[in-house]
């Protein structure tokens, strides 16, 4: 089963964790939302799978290209 890694795309907060490590997620759901200059920006899942990691917190800075959250599929 192939690992896939979920990075930020900006600088910004965890604003919401949309999922929980062990759920089935589709193409396309939305897994995160990030805050970044008071505007809300989802974090999609590229690809349909099983979440094995959340490796941030809601309320944690993150910078752009950190990794976020990692899906098996």
């Amino acid at each position: 089963m192939a690992r896939h890694v979920i990075n930020a795309d900006i600088t910004g907060t965890v604003f919401k964790i949309e999922t929980s490590v062990g759920a089935a997620v589709a193409a396309d759901s939305t897994l995160i939302v990030l805050e970044s200059m008071k505007m809300e920006i989802p974090v999609d899942a590229p690809i349909a799978g099983t979440v094995a990691e959340i490796l941030v917190a809601e309320g944690e800075a993150i910078a752009e290209g950190q990794a976020l959250i990692v899906i098996e599929g």
